[in-house]
């Protein structure tokens, strides 16, 4: 609350308070004069009586019409000064009728306005009027007179001290009353900013949000989330759609099992994609994830379903699927063709050792890019397929020798060397063609996002139960926040692809897959500036 509208909040209390305080005055005394004039209407007759009465009414006028301020507050004090005087020179016009009791209200006054300074004189400036009237009355003093002269005084004395007290502990209440409502309108200010700043972000972002309390009831929804349901058709009063797909397109969640209800009971999910709009028409994807919201003492009051319109994106996958999927399907015919011919021409009697060595080569070379491709059709026409796997025993040792032997061509080419610390044998069951595919993919990698110059360690470990084959490279590394991703169907590094390193993002994803299918594993790890290293664990199998 500024100060400028704190002085006319004062300056209105300050008059009600005077203008309550004179008005009791007048409304006590004139009911007074009412009973006066019933039972003695011969006193109103006295001019003292009547002119005292006169003037406290005078005094009420007074108190309405001055505009009372923090300013002319000290001024006040004439009236309650001058209400004394008049009861007193009431009560001596009539000293029967008892009105020096109504003495208590200018001094009840004086002690709630004027503070110790108010009470003490109150009382003082009472005293002194009934002495001052006693003594001028003349005649000596008489058992009659201690009423007046002491009891009186002395209860003006604990009228005043009690209604000083009392009216400090008021004012510090409301002292403190005025400090918290100042805090909490504060505070509600602040609430509401901060409610109004929350519902322009939420209406300024393009994904949708409901929240809702414990008993499913929304409590918000923005504006992209009601362009949702107005885009389906639905009405503005309707909170979820009603009929919703799976991610087949075909089968109709359950009620039970829609998001919403899900987040209403009380689970907790991530990215779950449902469709909407029947079959045939046109349709949009949602992905939906929910979480809790908590009140007082951390305890869960109702929950937050955030939805994102993501049908651009799966589109876009099922069409880079099918792009995949026609691409590898026109390069499996030319490669079984390539491939017949040079099994063939290394069929030849007449070919020498050298040259039938190296169609050997090129067979080998070729059937392992007819597999991959085969691999590459089936991820991109069916995510879910996995690689056939056909396990045989085999050494490892043997197969990592041989990919170390394809990789050194290209990687002569650029200076690079590769260390190679292999125990032989390593035995397992496992199938070599896949094995042999994992690790020139490892291999690959090594040598294209390493450092010219380089260096590329090979290495394996064998356990009682496990062969591990690890591939060290001294490349750039991979950002700790790209590690997890790497594994991802068709994932590539932000470096990789502003560099001029061609791949599909398939190569790890395939030789995971390939090592979870062996019952091992592939992870990797990495250093920033100085390397990656992968690590393929196969288990060794009883009668390899």
């Amino acid at each position: 609350m500024t100060s400028a509208t704190t002085v006319p909040l004062r300056s209105a209390r300050l008059g009600r308070s005077i203008l309550n305080s004179q008005m009791l005055i007048s409304v006590v005394l004139l009911a007074f004069a009412a009973v006066v004039f019933g039972v003695s209407p011969e006193s109103l007759q006295d001019p003292v009586f009547f002119g005292s009465l006169l003037l406290v009414f005078v005094l009420t006028g007074v108190a309405i019409m001055v505009p009372w301020s923090p300013a002319t507050k000290r001024w006040a004090i004439a009236l309650p000064i001058l209400d004394i005087i008049a009861i007193v020179g009431m009560r001596e016009a009539e000293p029967l009728l008892g009105a020096g009791l109504f003495l208590v209200f200018p001094i009840i006054w004086m002690a709630r306005n004027f503070g110790i300074t108010g009470a003490f004189a109150g009382v003082a400036i009472a005293t002194v009027a009934l002495v001052v009237v006693r003594i001028f009355r003349g005649g000596e003093l008489s058992p009659l007179d201690f009423p007046g002269l002491v009891l009186l005084p002395l209860t003006f004395i604990f009228i005043a001290t009690t209604t000083y007290a009392t009216s400090r502990r008021s004012n510090s209440q409301r002292r403190l009353l005025q400090q918290q409502s100042a805090l909490v309108n504060s505070a509600l200010a602040r609430a509401r900013k901060q409610e109004h700043v929350l519902d322009a972000v939420l209406n300024a972002v393009e994904f949708g949000v409901v929240a809702f309390d414990t008993k499913g009831t929304p409590t918000l929804e923005n504006a992209a989330y009601r362009r949702a349901l107005a885009e389906a058709g639905l009405a503005s009063t309707t909170v979820i759609n009603p009929t919703i797909y799976q991610t087949d397109r075909l089968t109709a969640y359950s009620e039970s099992d829609m998001p919403y209800v899900r987040a209403i009971a009380g689970e907790q999910y991530e990215n779950v994609v449902y469709w909407v709009g029947t079959p045939g028409d046109m349709r949009a994807a949602y992905s939906a994830t929910s979480r809790h919201t908590r009140g007082a003492g951390d305890q869960i009051d109702g929950g937050v379903v955030v939805i994102r319109n993501v049908t651009a994106e799966l589109e876009a996958v099922r069409s880079r699927d099918e792009l995949v999927a026609s691409v590898t399907h026109e390069l499996r015919t030319p490669l079984t063709s390539i491939l017949g011919y040079v099994e063939l021409a290394a069929d030849a009697p007449e070919l020498e050792d050298r040259t039938r060595a190296m169609l050997e080569v090129a067979v080998r070379n070729s059937e392992r890019m007819l597999s991959l491709v085969t691999d590459l059709l089936n991820t991109a026409s069916d995510g879910s397929s996995a690689v056939s796997i056909t396990l045989e025993p085999c050494d490892v040792g043997r197969i990592i020798q041989q990919a170390i032997e394809a990789a050194e061509v290209s990687a002569e080419q650029r200076g690079i060397t590769i260390i190679s610390d292999i125990d032989r044998p390593a035995s397992t069951r496992a199938d070599p063609l896949r094995i042999r595919q994992v690790i020139d993919n490892l291999l690959t990698n090594a040598v294209k996002y390493n450092r010219d110059r380089g260096t590329i360690a090979v290495t394996t470990l064998i356990d009682t139960d496990s062969i591990t084959v690890s591939v060290t490279d001294t490349g750039e590394g991979v950002p700790p926040a790209d590690l997890e991703l790497l594994f991802d169907r068709y994932f590539r590094t932000d470096a990789v692809r502003n560099s001029t390193e061609v791949g599909s993002g398939l190569g790890l994803a395939i030789s995971r897959d390939i090592a979870v299918r062996h019952g091992g594993s592939l992870t990797a790890s990495s250093q920033l500036g100085i390397g990656s290293t992968f690590s393929l664990v196969l288990p060794i199998s009883p009668g390899a």
